[in-house]
């Protein structure tokens, strides 16, 4: 009986050795051979907004980088959420990827019937670019910089209004930030998009709006909007000349619109190491970051890890904004 429990074991043992070859065999043979077909990324967004633009950027760029083309599907409905389901969905085979914005992560504070947890439903891979938020004005507003837009505000109560490009998104809710810090009473208008935001504003029907960088550069450089603020610690090179909240003397308003790319969970941690090289990779491209400059964004390539981190600062942050701010999308 003793030798047939010892046989038992060692059968047991010799079973489990050979499995553990076959799964080492089997990453080496899927990191190798990963891509040998088409990458589809989904774009849970319109064509033509921030996470499109830059999804589009990392597909034409991590093309040529993986060997197999990377197209975009725009899957855009309920604030992302459609795009970003369907993702969950998908095999975990490294074939479908999801580019993802700041939305992907604040969605889950303002759906109560959301049907995807960020970090239980998908694999973290890397944050791909940052763009920080700015204050813009119309010409007619007094107000020169952010003290004097708070000061303009607080001395004439629901008597501005500000436009916002997608409730929910980082610009609305940094404006919801600034009212609850200081005491403001503004109106707030959304939009379907920045661009309808900056028009807005350009028509001084809302004379604040709260955007992405990107889509008001052109307006800030022109003139025909005011920048109050970037909301950023530092300048960006788009905009050198251009003055940062902290260095104006307002802290804590800092907010970004981040692209960030993610993959279904069970995705073989091969596949997004892979991904996440290649994105480095993209990052150290001096074009590519000329690039990004030119639209508002820098480059970002962190790691799985600093990504996932990231994302759960970032929900425990806006969380308590949208709590406070009473925001429910359904």
């Amino acid at each position: 009986m003793r030798a047939i429990r010892m046989c038992a074991r060692l059968a047991a043992k010799y079973v489990g050795l050979v499995c553990t070859g076959v799964v080492i065999a089997s990453a080496a043979w899927a990191a190798d051979s990963y891509p040998d077909h088409k990458v589809r990324m989904i774009v849970p967004f319109a064509a033509g907004g921030p996470t499109d633009v830059i999804g589009r950027l990392v597909a034409e760029r991590l093309s040529g980088i993986l060997g197999q083309q990377v197209y975009v599907e725009n899957l855009p409905g309920a604030g992302g959420n459609l795009g970003v389901e369907a993702a969950k969905r998908a095999a975990p085979d490294g074939y479908t990827i999801l580019a993802v914005s700041t939305g992907f992560i604040i969605n889950p504070s303002m759906y109560s019937t959301l049907g995807y947890d960020p970090l239980k439903d998908f694999a973290p891979i890397s944050l791909v670019a940052a763009s920080p938020n700015v204050i813009t004005v119309h010409p007619s507003v007094p107000a020169k910089n952010l003290k004097e837009l708070i000061d303009l505000i607080k001395a004439s109560p629901d008597k501005f209004s500000y436009a916002q490009p997608s409730t929910g998104s980082t610009p609305h809710l940094v404006a919801e930030l600034m009212k609850q810090s200081y005491g403001l009473d503004m109106v707030m208008v959304p939009f379907n998009g920045a661009p309808l935001a900056i028009n807005s504003a350009l028509g001084n029907h809302t004379p604040i709006a709260f955007t992405a960088l990107p889509p008001a550069i052109g307006a800030i450089k022109d003139g025909s909007l005011r920048g109050i603020a970037i909301l950023a610690k530092a300048r960006v090179a788009a905009l050198p000349d251009q003055l940062t909240n902290v260095e104006e003397g307002v802290p804590g308003l800092e907010s970004d619109t981040l692209t960030g790319i993610v993959a279904p969970a069970g995705t073989p941690q091969v596949i997004i190491d892979k991904w996440h090289d290649a994105i480095v990779k993209m990052a150290a491209d001096p074009e590519i970051k000329k690039k990004l400059d030119t639209l508002g964004f820098v480059a970002v390539a962190n790691s799985p890890a600093e990504f996932t981190e990231r994302i759960k600062t970032e929900a425990a942050r806006w969380d308590k904004v949208v709590k406070a701010a009473g925001i429910h999308m359904d």
